[in-house]
C-alpha cells in the first residue's frame, strides 16, 4: 500500500532540519519528500501539523528470551516498542542462557521474526558472559550477530579480553564495553556522596566509571577493535572519551534516557524503581552528560529497557534489582530535554535513531529517499500521567510511575506498514 503523509512536520535528524511537508511511502521505503499531492489510490494520512521522525533505534534492549520469558517476550516487547515509537530493537545477550553460541542466537532470531518490529541481536563476547573464553566471534557473526558485548559482567582478565578485540578487529566486530571498574563497584546501590552516606547505602565513586572508560580506551589503541561504551554518565569520564576520539580511535559512546533525565536525589525514600547500573549521578554529572549529547560527543541515547517483575523490585534498596523498562517511556522521557531547551527534535533523532543505525550498519535512521519506511508520528506537546500498570510490558517497573509526561505517540510504521495506532495493534 501506497502512503500519503500531508501536513507533517517531518524531523530529519541527517539534515538537521524540521519542516512542514509532505511524504510518500510505497514498497516498504520512502518514495518522495515534499511530494505536492497524492499518488492515485494511496492512502491519505493527515498529520495535522505533528511530528513525523525515523523510528527509534534502540541499542540494548533486554528481552527475557530464553530463560525469563514471565518478565518480557518478543511479543511483549514489540507491543512495547510499537506503542514508544522504537521500531528497531538491539537486544542484548544477557539472557539465560547467555546468547553466546550460534544455536541460541539463531533461536532467539526465529522466535523475534514474527515482532511487530525489528529485532536483531548482540552476543556474548566470551562464554557465559564469564570473562574467561570468547566466543565464536566469527560463527557468531555469520549466524547474524551485530556486536559483542558481556553487558555489566565486565571482562576483569585484560588478556582474555586482548585476545578477543584482537578477534574481533581482524573480522570488523564491533564490541560494546560496559565502564566500570568491577573492584570498585562491586555491591554498590548508589553514587558515592553526601546523600548516599546519609540514606546509608553503598556506593560507588565516579571515578570507578572513568577508570573502567580508561582501560577499555587503552585496549582499543592496542587492539585497533571497534568500540562502542554503553553509558557514559559521569563528567569526568567526558574528556577521556574526547582525547580517544581526537586520536583517531574508532570510539563512540552511548547514555540511558535514565541518567539524561534523573538524578541521584530521585531515589528519594529508597524508592527501589530508580535503582540503576550504574546509579544515578549528581546533577551536575547529568548537565554535563546532556550538554555532551548536545554537541555530539556521547553519541547515541538508549533506553537499557531492563525488565524486572515486582518480587525483584520490592525488596530493600540494596538488595533489589537494577534496571527500569523503558521501551514505551523512552520517548516522552526524552521530550523533557526538548522542552527543557536542551536539545531540538534532529539532535534528539540523530541520538535515537541515526547514529545507532549508523553504528551497526543498518539503513534505518533517516528521512531519505530509498531509507526504510520505519517512522513514528507522534506529539511531542501531548501531556499525559504515566500508569505503569497500562505498560505493554509485562513488567512494569518504570520510574515515571505516575509522573506526568509529555509527547504521545500517534502511529508506527514498519517497513511502510502501520504496526500501532489509534485502532491499536497491528497484531491485535
Amino acid at each position: 500500500m501506497t502512503l500519503y503523509f500531508e501536513n507533517a512536520r517531518i524531523i530529519d535528524p541527517e539534515a538537521g532540519t524540521e519542516s512542514i511537508g509532505n511524504l510518500i511511502l510505497n514498497a516498504g521505503v520512502i518514495a518522495a519528500i515534499g511530494a505536492a499531492s497524492p499518488p492515485k489510490g494511496a492512502q491519505v494520512i493527515d498529520c495535522g501539523g505533528k511530528c513525523l521522525a525515523p523510528g527509534i533505534v534502540d541499542l540494548g534492549v533486554k528481552i527475557g528470551e530464553p530463560g525469563e520469558r514471565h518478565r518480557e517476550s518478543f511479543r511483549s516487547a514489540g507491543r512495547a516498542a510499537a506503542a514508544g515509537g522504537v521500531t528497531t530493537i538491539i537486544a542484548r545477550p544477557d539472557t539465560a542462557p547467555a546468547i553466546d553460541t550460534p544455536e541460541v542466537l539463531e533461536f532467539v532470531t526465529r522466535r523475534a521474526a514474527q515482532s511487530l518490529v525489528r529485532i536483531h541481536h548482540m552476543a556474548a563476547l566470551t562464554k557465559g558472559r564469564q570473562g574467561r573464553e570468547m566466543v565464536e566471534i566469527g560463527f557468531m557473526l555469520d549466524a547474524g550477530a551485530l556486536a559483542f558485548t558481556d553487558c555489566d559482567h565486565v571482562v576483569s582478565d585484560t588478556k582474555v579480553l586482548g585476545r578477543a578485540l584482537t578477534y574481533a578487529r581482524g573480522l570488523g566486530a564491533l564490541v560494546i564495553g560496559h565502564p566500570q571498574d568491577p573492584g570498585l563497584s562491586r555491591g554498590a546501590a548508589v553514587t558515592n556522596g553526601k546523600f548516599a552516606s546519609l540514606l546509608g547505602l553503598p556506593g560507588v565513586h565516579p571515578m570507578a566509571e572513568r577508570l573502567g572508560l580508561d582501560r577499555d580506551i587503552g585496549m582499543v589503541e592496542m587492539t585497533g577493535v571497534r568500540y562502542h561504551s554503553d553509558q557514559i554518565t559521569c563528567a569526568r569520564s567526558l574528556p577521556a572519551l574526547a582525547r580517544a576520539k581526537a586520536n583517531g580511535l574508532d570510539v563512540t559512546a552511548g547514555v540511558s534516557i535514565h541518567h539524561l533525565t534523573l538524578n541521584e536525589l530521585d531515589v528519594g525514600d529508597y524508592r527501589s524503581f530508580f535503582k540503576f547500573t550504574p546509579p544515578l549521578r549528581a546533577e551536575e554529572d547529568r548537565v554535563a552528560v546532556v550538554e555532551a549529547v548536545a554537541s555530539g560527543l556521547i553519541d547515541i541515547i538508549c533506553s537499557m529497557h531492563s525488565p524486572q517483575d515486582e518480587e525483584s523490585k520490592r525488596l530493600p534498596f540494596e538488595e533489589a534489582a537494577a534496571g527500569a523498562v523503558a521501551l514505551e517511556t523512552f520517548l516522552p522521557a526524552a521530550m523533557r530535554l526538548y522542552h527543557a531547551g536542551a536539545m531540538d527534535l534532529p539532535t534528539l533523532f540523530r541520538a535515537m535513531a541515526l547514529n545507532p543505525a549508523k553504528r551497526l550498519g543498518l539503513p534505518q535512521g533517516r528521512m531519505a529517499l530509498g531509507a526504510p519506511a520505519d517512522l513514528v508520528l507522534f506529539d511531542p506537546d501531548a501531556p499525559f500521567m504515566l500508569d505503569r500498570w497500562t505498560l505493554q510490558s509485562k513488567s512494569k517497573n518504570t520510574p515515571f510511575d505516575g509522573q506526568r509526561m509529555e509527547g504521545r505517540v500517534i502511529a508506527t510504521f514498519v517497513a511502510g506498514i502501520q504496526v500501532f495506532g489509534p485502532e491499536g495493534f497491528a497484531d491485535a
